[in-house]
């Protein structure tokens, strides 16, 4: 296929996508369960369907609505199905697609009065439709100092309210010299969505500049806090900038009190913003409206039409008090977009309300919705939600099994999962939620509301009726009992194997107590045996000894029988003295002499200490020295080399001494007593 799509061959395709989409609004309306409301593929899946490379002829228009089915849907988690309840709903309609089709067949880029007079009018009647059908200040209709424009989301607009502030903050000063990070100061809570936080950092202040204001028990801003923050600011010299409250948090929809923050942000002259993306639209319904009291302080206000008001994606509705602020933060004419009617001042350029300069020509599909169902009708859709998240609430409460965990004004109900004693409530609370989705009726999301994980029912899917809200809550019960009875089964099975394992233990202690026992007794019955050896041993010994002693006794007399008196008086006078060489006196004979053993039993030792002149042989004058040292030998009185020496050394004295003992058989002179 080539060329451009004609008028004809537009109308015969369109019809056949308007087939497709109503084909697949009816499934979901007829038959939920065949299709799964969060999407089935892995990562990757949709990739691996397509073509490496785009065609290089065109195809014709039954191929490409064939792979709506074959590649897009699988891939798809599907928002308007009746059993959608995550996060917040992404609502659509027939005349909301309808009113898209138009502006994309228009194709119009509505930057500027000039560019399509229609787009911007249209769109500031619109928006002061809905400002009154909410209740909204006079200021911010297009009449008064303000007005409302149509921004992509909620995050844009919290965005280019932060923008307006500081330049109302600075007088003006950030348009020519930027931010001021150190200077300036913003105020959130913990649940203000995440968007205020990047818009801070977008506008270059930084986290840094964020203060978190405290809550209540009900999760919503606490307005002393927030005085207490201001008052300690100005007096350290920072300028506060904005305060964010929030009418509906992303988490569990707590209600900042506006009424309160608003006189505190009059008296510190701070800009308020509030951001109502989820809740805003319900004030559609009179008696909600009490949940917004306290809106005539804010100086901008964001809500979500393409979430909860049956228009799609994307369609935030954003209204200022002083829209000078506004546009003097994010006005630029650079020359090629000037033109009269801007010039005169008479009409109102969008270009300047927004960060981008194109627009689409977003305002139709509102204008559609509006005018198919009528206030009326919108009314309506918002109280059959909340109506039916009342409902559900209420279960919850009578059923032992959950607990509501917040305020629930609106169409979302946050449950809390009881479980048994000893299970981790946070990971079976997650178990639940993973069964939930992974069986495809239905789709949840969660939070954590102190620190513990809860899970968000949030009705609002066109399509869905009291009948899903029903089967929600049974599937809800039903995953509960099943998860629980696992649980209780778990327990059981582990308390089983720990009073085996403990039985284990006290048997194996027993068995280690009953062989270290016989290992003691073992060792005491060694013990005995090696103490009665050791005494066999020591008595063996004392034997021994005993006749050694005998034995020596007997050497004695045998030779000390015919010692003449000056002998003895010789022999006890040298054997008082300590004897070096270990040799028992009277028992080593004097191998050295001729005439044999000396008769004194001392020839050896008599010689060695005899005067080397030769006097006194008799020993009479060793009897006179005795206890006197030896005196030094001379070596001018040795013998020559080769004489027989007449004086034994002391080495002859040990050999001597030990070949005696070997003859008698006798024990080491230093082992024997003394006689």
């Amino acid at each position: 296929m080539t060329g451009h799509m004609t008028p004809e061959e537009f109308r015969q395709h369109g019809h056949e996508v308007v087939d497709w989409i109503a084909d697949y609004w009816s499934r979901l309306r007829d038959d939920p369960g065949s299709v799964p409301v969060r999407s089935q593929v892995s990562p990757g899946d949709v990739r691996a369907a397509l073509p490496p490379a785009a065609p290089e002829q065109g195809e014709p228009f039954s191929a490409v609505l064939g792979d709506l089915d074959r590649v897009v849907l699988p891939g798809i988690t599907h928002w308007q199905h009746p059993g959608f309840l995550g996060y917040f709903p992404a609502n659509t309609s027939g005349p909301s697609v309808l009113g898209d089709l138009v502006s994309a067949g228009l194709g119009v880029q509505g930057m500027s009065w000039v560019t399509s007079p229609a787009a911007t009018e249209l769109e500031q009647h619109v928006m002061d439709w809905f400002a009154e059908l909410m209740g909204l200040p006079e200021s911010f209709r297009s009449t008064g100092t303000g007005g409302g424009v149509v921004q992509d989301s909620s995050s844009g607009a919290n965005l280019v309210a932060l923008l307006a502030a500081l330049h109302r903050a600075s007088k003006g000063a950030t348009l020519r010299q930027g931010v001021r990070p150190e200077d300036h100061t913003v105020y959130v809570s913990a649940q203000t969505h995440s968007s205020m936080e990047k818009a801070a950092r977008i506008a270059g202040l930084g986290t840094d500049a964020i203060r978190v204001v405290e809550v209540d028990a009900d999760l919503a801003m606490s307005p002393r806090a927030l005085a207490q923050r201001l008052e300690r600011d100005v007096a350290r010299g920072f300028v506060p900038v904005l305060v964010c409250a929030t009418v509906g948090t992303t988490s569990t929809t707590a209600i900042d009190p506006l009424a309160e923050l608003g006189a505190v942000c009059q008296r510190f002259g701070v800009w308020l913003h509030v951001d109502a993306a989820y809740a805003g639209v319900s004030a559609v319904v009179p008696e909600l409206r009490a949940l917004q009291a306290g809106v005539e302080w804010a100086d901008s206000y964001t809500t979500d039409a393409h979430k909860w008001l049956l228009t799609g994606f994307d369609a935030t509705l954003f209204w200022v008090a002083d829209r000078a602020a506004l546009t003097g933060a994010l006005a630029i004419l650079p020359e090629y977009l000037r033109n009269a009617a801007t010039d005169t001042g008479a009409v109102v350029d969008y270009r300047d309300w927004q960060i981008e300069l194109g627009r689409r020509f977003r305002a139709l599909k509102l204008w559609f919705v509006v005018r198919w169902y009528g206030a009326e009708g919108l009314r309506e859709h918002i109280r059959g939600h909340v109506a039916m998240a009342q409902e559900l609430a209420g279960w919850a409460r009578d059923d032992d099994r959950f607990d509501v965990v917040a305020p629930h004004p609106l169409s979302l109900v946050c449950l809390q999962p009881r479980w048994p004693a000893g299970v981790d409530a946070d990971v079976a609370t997650m178990t639940l939620l993973d069964r939930l989705n992974d069986g495809g009726e239905v789709f949840l999301t969660h939070t954590t509301v102190g620190g513990r994980a809860v899970l968000r029912v949030a009705i609002g899917a066109p399509a869905t009726t009291r009948v899903h809200v029903e089967r929600a809550w049974a599937l809800l019960c039903e995953g509960h009992d099943w998860l629980a009875n696992d649980f209780a089964e778990q327990q059981a099975e582990q308390r089983a194997r720990e009073l085996a394992e403990r039985q284990a233990a006290e048997q194996r202690a027993r068995e280690q107590a009953e062989q270290a026992a016989v290992e003691r007794a073992a060792a005491v019955e060694a013990a005995a045996a090696e103490a009665v050896a050791a005494e066999a041993v020591a008595a063996e010994a004392v034997a021994a000894e005993a006749v050694a002693v005998e034995t020596a006794a007997g050497v004695d007399q045998s030779t000390g029988g015919d010692q003449t008196g000056s002998d003895q008086a010789a022999g006890e006078a040298v054997g008082a003295e300590p004897v070096a060489t270990g040799v028992a006196a009277g028992t080593v004979p004097d191998e050295g002499d001729a005439g044999g053993t000396s008769p004194t039993g001392f020839g050896a030792l008599d010689r060695a200490t005899a005067d080397p002149t030769g006097a006194d042989p008799t020993g009479a004058d060793d009897e006179a020295r005795a206890g006197e040292p030896a005196a030094p030998r001379d070596p001018a009185h040795e013998p020559p080399a080769d004489e027989s020496p007449t004086v034994e050394t002391p080495a002859a004295w040990d050999e001597t001494a030990a070949q005696a003992t070997a003859q008698a058989d006798l024990p080491p002179a230093a082992d024997r007593l003394p006689d």
